[in-house]
C-alpha cells in the first residue's frame, strides 16, 4: 500500500495536459487564471487595497494589470497550461494567486496555470447516488497515501459496504503535513497528496465503482501561515468580529460571497465531487450566504445529478436543512453516546447526561437534542432550532470523526477509551449503522484501530510552531487529566513528525482481530443495505420509548409502510420490558449475548442491540416487504 512519507519539501507535480473529452464547463469563473480558448488566459485578482498589481509570468518582466472595477485587476495574455506566475503588489510584495488552481510546491511558491478541462474522464454517465443510499467514510488523504493511496483502498471499501468517501480538506496548506483546516488557497489541491489529475483519477475510479466522493471545505477561516489577503484585500475581513482563528471573513461583501460560492461550484464541477461538507458554518459571519450558495451551485449543475451539501453547525440551525442542504453532522447524538460509553463529563460533555436514555431517544426520533433550550456549555444561552419533523436522513450519525478523536489531547479512539469493555461499543455501532440516519465511519474504525488520531502540522516558522504547541497544551489545562503541567508536557507536539507517524490508522488491519472487526461492520452494512436503505425516502421517525436507565426502543415508519424498530440496551444489566415484541415483528439483526432470544422472551440483554422489521403487505403487489426470514 502506498504511503506518503512526510519530507521537508513538497514534490513538484508534473501537470499533465491530456486531450479533452469532457464538455466545456460553461461557467465563467471570476477569480484566478482561467483558460479562455485560443491559447489565451485571463488572470484576475480582487485586490481593492492595492494601487497597482502586475502579473509576473515565469522569468518575464512584470506586466501591469488593468483595473476592471469593484477592486478587480485583470489581464488577458497568451500562455500555456503549466506556466508559473505570481502577482506583484505595489512593487513590494510578490504573492501567489489566492484562487490558484495549483501551486509549484507550497503556499508561498508560484501558482501554475491549469487547464481544468484537460482530464479524459472515463465515466461521463455518472449522476451520483440518492442521499438515502449514502454510507460515509471519512478519511485523511495524507495518512492514506495521497490520492493514489486512497484510490487503492476503494475496492476494499466497496466490499465493506461504503458508498461514499469523504476527504478531509485538501486545499493547499503549509508544509507536507496538516489536517487540512489550515488551508489558505481553497482552489488548489495540495500537491503533497499528488497532482490535480491524480485527484480526478481517484474520483473517476470511485465513480466507475459506484462510490461517491465528498470533500470537506473550510469557508469560515484561513490558516495562520501563508494568507496574504490582508496585505492587498483587507476588506476580505471584518474588524468588528473575531473568531477562534482571527478576524471573521466578511461575507457581507459580494466579492467574498462570490469567491467562496464559485469555489464550491469549482470542486463540484471541475473535479466532479458528489458533495461538500461545510466546516463549522456557525463561524460564518453572514449565515444568509449559505442558502444563497446552495441555490447558486445547484443552478449551475446538471439537475439530474445527485449533489449533496452537508453542514457542520454547532448552532443546530435546523432551518438550513430546508434551504438547500441535505444533512448536518449530529454532534448531539455523538456526545450523548460518548458519555454513555466512556463516562466522560468534562468539556462540552458536561451539557449531556442528565438522562442519557431520554436524550438519546430524542436524538433518534427528532434529530437534535438541543432545539432552543439553554445549554450549560454555552453559559445558559439557548442553542438550536426545532428539528422535529425533519426526515431521519437529515442527520449524519457518527461515533467517531476527526474532531471527536483528534481534538482530544492524546487522540484516543473509542476502543482505547472503552478498554476491555467493548460489548457496549459493539451495541452502539449496531445502533448507529441500522438507524435511518446517515452513518459516518472514521478511517480505521472498521478494523478496530487503536492508533491515535493526533493533531498534526508542519509549520516552517519556529515561532508559529511553538505557539501552536503551547496553545494546545494551554487549551487542555482546564481538563482534570492535564491539570498537572508535567501531564500537559506529554501532549504530543503537533509539529513533530512523530505525531504524524503515530496517527497511521491502518496498522493491524489484516490481523485476526482486525478482520473480525471488519466482518462485523460488513455484516451490519449488508443488513442496512437490504432492510433500511431502500425504504428511506419519506421515512418518518416515531417517538422513542425509554425502557431502562440506558435502554430504549426507537422506531421508524419506512417508505413501504414497514415498521423498523431498534431495541438498544447500553447498560451492563438486563432490562425487562413491560411490552415485548409484537407477533408481526421479525428480527433481522442482533448483537449481544443471546440478545435475540432474550427479546423474544420480553427481556433486553445487557449491552445489546436488536433490530426488527414488521411485515407490511403491498396491496398492489400482494407481497411482503421489509421482513426478515
Amino acid at each position: 500500500m502506498l504511503r506518503t512519507q512526510p519530507t521537508g519539501k513538497k514534490s513538484r507535480p508534473a501537470y499533465r495536459c491530456a486531450a479533452s473529452t469532457a464538455p466545456d464547463s460553461g461557467f465563467d469563473y471570476a477569480f484566478g487564471a482561467v483558460c479562455i480558448g485560443g491559447g489565451a488566459v485571463r488572470f484576475r485578482i480582487w485586490a481593492p487595497g492595492a494601487r497597482q498589481v502586475c502579473l509576473e509570468l515565469a522569468s518575464q518582466p512584470p506586466r501591469p494589470m488593468e483595473t476592471s472595477g469593484q477592486g478587480f485587476h485583470e489581464l488577458i495574455c497568451a500562455c500555456a497550461p503549466g506556466t508559473r506566475y505570481r502577482y506583484h503588489i505595489d512593487g513590494v510584495l510578490r504573492v501567489p494567486d489566492p484562487a490558484s488552481r495549483l501551486q509549484d510546491g507550497d503556499i508561498h511558491d508560484a501558482s501554475i496555470v491549469a487547464d481544468t478541462s484537460a482530464y479524459p474522464w472515463r465515466n461521463n454517465d455518472w449522476l451520483g447516488l440518492p442521499w438515502k443510499q449514502t454510507v460515509l467514510y471519512e478519511i485523511h488523504v495524507g495518512l492514506a497515501g495521497g490520492f493514489r493511496g486512497v484510490q487503492e483502498r476503494l475496492a476494499d471499501l466497496s466490499e465493506l459496504g461504503i458508498t461514499a468517501i469523504e476527504l478531509m480538506p485538501i486545499a493547499d496548506f503549509p508544509g507536507p503535513r496538516n489536517w487540512g483546516y489550515d488551508g489558505v488557497l481553497p482552489y488548489a489541491p495540495d500537491c503533497a497528496y499528488g497532482s490535480p489529475d491524480d485527484l480526478r483519477l481517484l474520483i473517476d475510479t470511485a465513480h466507475c465503482m459506484g462510490i461517491q466522493v465528498f470533500l470537506d471545505v473550510v469557508y469560515n477561516h484561513f490558516g495562520p501561515e501563508g494568507n496574504y489577503l490582508p496585505s492587498y484585500a483587507p476588506e476580505f475581513f471584518r474588524q468588528d468580529r473575531v473568531t477562534p482563528w482571527g478576524p471573521a471573513i466578511d461575507f457581507g461583501r459580494s466579492q467574498v460571497r462570490s469567491f467562496f460560492a464559485e469555489n464550491a461550484l469549482y470542486w463540484l464541477r471541475e473535479y466532479r465531487f458528489d458533495g461538500l461538507r461545510l466546516d463549522a458554518v456557525h463561524a460564518i459571519s453572514d449565515p444568509d450566504w449559505l442558502p444563497e450558495m446552495a441555490s447558486f451551485v445547484r443552478s449551475h449543475l446538471d439537475p439530474e445529478r445527485h449533489v449533496h451539501l452537508i453542514l457542520e453547525n454547532d448552532d443546530n440551525a435546523a432551518s438550513l436543512l430546508k434551504k438547500g442542504f441535505d444533512a448536518q453532522w449530529n454532534d448531539d447524538a455523538h456526545h450523548v453516546l460518548h458519555r454513555i460509553l466512556t463516562g466522560e463529563s468534562h468539556g462540552y460533555y458536561a451539557a449531556y447526561g442528565q438522562d442519557c436514555a431520554s436524550e438519546l431517544g430524542r436524538c433518534l426520533s427528532e434529530g437534535f437534542l438541543y432545539q432552543g433550550q439553554p445549554s450549560a456549555w454555552r453559559g445558559g444561552r439557548p442553542r438550536g432550532e426545532s428539528s422535529a419533523g425533519l426526515p431521519p436522513s437529515a442527520f449524519v450519525f457518527f461515533l467517531q470523526n476527526h474532531d471527536q478523536i483528534g481534538n482530544r489531547a492524546c487522540g484516543e479512539r473509542l476502543l482505547t477509551l472503552c478498554g476491555k469493555k467493548t460489548e457496549g461499543l459493539r451495541a452502539a455501532i449496531a445502533l448507529q449503522l441500522l438507524t435511518p440516519h446517515i452513518p459516518l465511519i472514521f478511517m480505521g474504525e472498521e478494523y478496530g484501530s487503536t492508533a491515535p488520531f493526533l493533531y498534526f502540522t508542519s509549520f516552517k516558522d519556529p515561532a508559529l510552531a511553538k505557539a501552536v504547541r503551547e496553545g494546545r497544551r494551554k487549551e487542555f489545562a482546564a481538563f482534570p487529566p492535564f491539570s498537572d503541567p508535567r501531564a500537559r508536557d506529554r501532549i504530543p507536539d503537533p509539529n513533530d513528525v512523530d505525531t504524524w507517524e503515530h496517527s497511521w490508522p491502518f496498522s493491524g488491519a489484516r490481523d485476526a482481530q482486525g478482520k473480525k472487526w471488519r466482518e462485523g461492520y460488513r455484516t451490519l452494512l449488508a443488513a442496512r443495505r437490504e432492510f433500511v436503505s431502500p425504504y428511506l425516502e419519506g421515512a418518518q421517525s416515531l417517538p422513542a420509548r425509554v425502557t431502562g436507565s440506558l435502554a430504549l426502543l426507537a422506531a421508524w415508519r419506512l417508505s413501504d409502510g414497514g415498521l423498523l424498530r431498534i431495541y438498544c440496551n447500553l447498560s451492563a444489566d438486563e432490562v425487562t420490558l413491560e411490552q415485548g415484541m409484537s407477533a408481526e415483528e421479525r428480527i433481522f439483526y442482533a448483537v449481544g449475548d443471546h440478545a435475540g432470544r432474550s427479546l423474544q422472551d420480553g427481556r433486553m440483554a445487557a449491552c445489546s442491540t436488536v433490530a426488527t422489521m414488521e411485515r407490511c403487505v403491498d396491496p398492489e403487489a400482494g407481497q411482503n416487504h421489509g421482513a426478515a426470514a
